[in-house]
């Protein structure tokens, strides 16, 4: 059934709840898992990557776009201690695990939605987007989560994308290009590439 996809809007497989205890860029977190959400089982190896690779500053605005339970969007409001982050998911069972594991783990810097691709953000712009793509979803939507992090990002503005290159990571670069005045490849590991793309006044 299609409905089963961890990036449907109400999965409707039943309840397998987990708790992930978890260390994340040098810091411990306590997560709670479930059925029908992104990489139920523990983070995975490419989300550990982007979180590994990404940085900006204290006080950055940051949207983690396909937010899942929340281990990028957590991660990016310890770094962020004078900013705010805000978490966006179409899944709402993994939307109301994100706000859960926010509040076991003492995180207040954060707001987190449910949300067709960027449809609850559609009025803001950020500093910084964090995108682990569902790739499942198919080319078209992740490359319309690319086309919408530029427009939301301020001037200097940054994206930062993990895609396997097994799973398109060259042709997500070329999109990536085609919209982005600078676009690097900051880490690739086991076949996980992090493309940084920067939004040029």
């Amino acid at each position: 059934m299609p409905n089963q996809h961890y990036y449907s809007n109400q999965p409707e497989i039943a309840h397998d709840r987990k708790e992930l205890k978890t260390e994340l860029r040098g810091q411990s977190f306590s997560l709670v898992s479930d059925a029908g959400v992104f990489s139920k089982g523990g983070v995975d190896y490419g989300s550990k990557v982007l979180i590994d690779a990404m940085d900006f500053g204290q006080d950055a605005q940051v949207l983690d776009v396909g937010c899942g339970y929340g281990p990028i969007g957590l991660t990016a409001a310890r770094m962020a201690t004078q900013g705010h982050v805000t978490m966006i998911d179409i899944n709402s069972r993994a939307v109301e695990l994100a706000k859960e594991n926010a509040k076991r783990n003492g995180i207040i810097n954060v707001t987190i939605l449910e949300s067709d691709l960027f449809e609850a953000v559609k009025d803001q712009q950020f500093d910084v987007v964090l995108t682990n793509p569902p790739i499942r979803a198919g080319k078209d939507t992740v490359h319309a989560i690319f086309e919408e992090s530029w427009k939301h990002l301020r001037e200097n503005g940054q994206l930062w994308v993990v895609i396997q290159k097994k799973q398109g990571a060259p042709s997500a670069k070329a999109k990536l290009e085609s919209l982005f005045e600078r676009v690097e490849e900051v880490t690739k590991d086991k076949g996980y590439r992090i493309f940084k793309a920067t939004k040029s006044s």
